[in-house]
C-alpha cells in the first residue's frame, strides 16, 4: 500500500511563491497518475494539477495555469508543485493524491490514495 506525505505549505505574502512536495512511500509501482488538489474553507475540493508517473504528461487547472509547475523525481518517488504569483484565492489545504488509472484524472473520486494535506495561506 502506498502512503503520501505532503510538505512545504505555510504563510506566503501575495505575489510570493512556494513549492509543495509530496513523497510517496510503500508499494507505489502501480501508481499511474499523481495529482494535487486543494480545498478552501466552505468550498469543494478542486483539482490543481496532475502528472503521469511514467510519461510525464501534465495537466493544470485554469485557475493556476501559467503560475504553477508540477514536476517529479522518479528516483525519489516524489512530486513537486511550484506556484508563483500567489493570491488570497490560492489559500487552501493542498492534498496530494494518486491513482492507478489514467482516465478521469481531474476527478477526485477516482483517486484511491490521499495524503493528509498541507495548508497554504496567502496573506499580508
Amino acid at each position: 500500500q502506498v502512503q503520501l506525505s505532503e510538505s512545504g505549505g505555510g504563510l506566503v505574502q501575495p505575489g510570493g511563491s512556494l513549492t509543495l512536495t509530496c513523497a510517496a512511500s510503500g508499494r507505489n509501482a502501480d501508481r499511474i497518475v499523481m495529482g494535487w488538489f486543494r480545498q478552501a474553507p466552505g468550498k469543494e475540493r478542486e483539482i490543481v494539477s496532475t502528472i503521469n508517473w511514467s510519461g510525464g504528461s501534465r495537466y493544470y487547472a485554469a485557475s493556476v495555469k501559467g503560475r504553477a509547475t508540477i514536476s517529479k523525481d522518479n528516483a525519489k518517488n516524489t512530486i513537486y508543485l511550484q506556484m508563483n504569483n500567489l493570491g488570497p484565492e490560492d489559500t487552501a489545504l493542498y492534498y496530494c493524491a494518486s491513482k492507478t488509472t489514467w482516465s478521469d484524472y481531474t476527478l477526485d473520486y477516482t483517486y484511491d490514495t490521499w495524503g493528509q494535506g498541507t495548508q497554504v495561506t496567502v496573506s499580508s
